[in-house]
């Protein structure tokens, strides 16, 4: 479903503009659609009609999507395996601080080789309300003054619907430009239509290396831009909007770790309007990729902060619950499979 499906079912029941507004605004505080607000009740404002059908709009909104389970971390970040209409399945990440880590799609088309959502392939889109719905249910847990569209799925592969997301979040849903957080693996569509859009989020580009030829292969169907060029279109957007872009680094020990990636990044970010997330590989014993040891961490947020570039270590929350993105709902898959397998015999 999207956002303008709502809008619309509002206004096939003669919600004005006005009206329209003031139900979306309780939505997105996670309050029943025909909240009141201190000066005004609902029944000297909304019409007769809109009033009588709210009823069956709240639960068809309601059955957009619920939360499952929740998994709770050490680092104060919360899990959420979020169950949609279809039944299928998504997760969102409570950040500490106040902030929401949300996904965009079921699965993911661009397949890098160290995210579990990405083995999956691509399932389906999500509509936009599907996406607002999750910032929902968290304001029903906890306050969320940012959104991050990190979670599973490509962003930029769903485009219209997470652009028709943010807007809402950044007009109605009372969170600033800068606290919508855009995360992608560079698709040039992404560098056309953000600086046209009248909320212009914050960009997070997955960078991981600095070398092309290891890019492809780390994320191999991403489009081919070179790290050179991904960053050059990342400062031109970033100077538009006149804040940072946050690159993401996903540490994998032996594979981008080195010297001479350090030092190629002091190269790249020279002069550049960024952040460099390093973000240590949420990792199982059994995995192929491993994540570099707190050391070697440490060691190489030294080198690059002490020579000017801004840099910071982003823990993939949930690391003490194995929760690491798509892990929640790979395990759920798993038992449900399970549970038909059975039946089945």
């Amino acid at each position: 479903m999207r956002i303008a499906e709502f809008h619309q079912a509002l206004a096939d029941l003669g919600a004005k503009p006005c009206h329209i507004g003031r139900v979306s605004r309780a939505w997105l505080r996670g309050l029943p659609l025909d909240t009141g607000t201190k000066h005004r009740r609902t029944e000297d404002y909304l019409p007769l009609a809109v009033r009588e059908g709210l009823p069956a709009l709240a639960e068809r909104i309601e059955g957009l999507a619920r939360i499952v389970s929740e998994h709770p971390a050490a680092d104060g970040s919360s899990r959420l395996l979020v169950q949609l209409a279809d039944g299928q399945m998504v997760e969102s990440v409570l950040l500490p601080r106040d902030g929401l880590c949300v996904s965009t799609q079921v699965g993911c088309a661009v397949g890098c080789v160290f995210c579990q959502t990405g083995k999956s392939g691509l399932l389906r889109q999500l509509g936009s309300a599907e996406i607002v719905a999750q910032v929902v249910l968290a304001r029903r847990l906890r306050p969320v003054k940012k959104v991050v569209f990190m979670g599973m799925g490509e962003p930029a592969h769903n485009l219209d619907n997470v652009l028709e997301a943010i807007d809402l979040l950044g007009t109605e849903g009372n969170i600033g430009h800068k606290s919508l957080v855009f995360s992608t693996v560079g698709d040039p569509r992404v560098f056309e239509r953000l600086p046209q859009q009248r909320v212009k989020p914050a960009l997070a580009l997955s960078l991981h290396t600095s070398r092309p030829e290891l890019r492809r292969q780390l994320l191999p169907r991403a489009p081919a831009i070179d790290p050179e060029a991904l960053m050059a279109l990342g400062e031109d957007y970033a100077r538009r909007v006149g804040y940072p872009i946050q690159y993401q680094w996903t540490l994998l020990r032996g594979i981008n770790d080195g010297q001479d990636e350090m030092d190629a990044i002091l190269r790249l970010f020279a002069g550049k309007y960024a952040v460099l997330n390093l973000i240590p590989y949420n990792s199982l014993e059994s995995d192929e990729f491993q994540r570099p040891d707190a050391e070697r961490i440490a060691a190489m947020t030294r080198y690059l902060h002490s020579r000017g570039v801004l840099t910071k270590v982003r823990n993939s929350a949930g690391q003490d619950i194995d929760g690491g993105c798509g892990q929640l709902r790979a395990r759920a898959v798993q038992v449900v499979d399970a549970s038909r397998l059975r039946r089945a015999r």
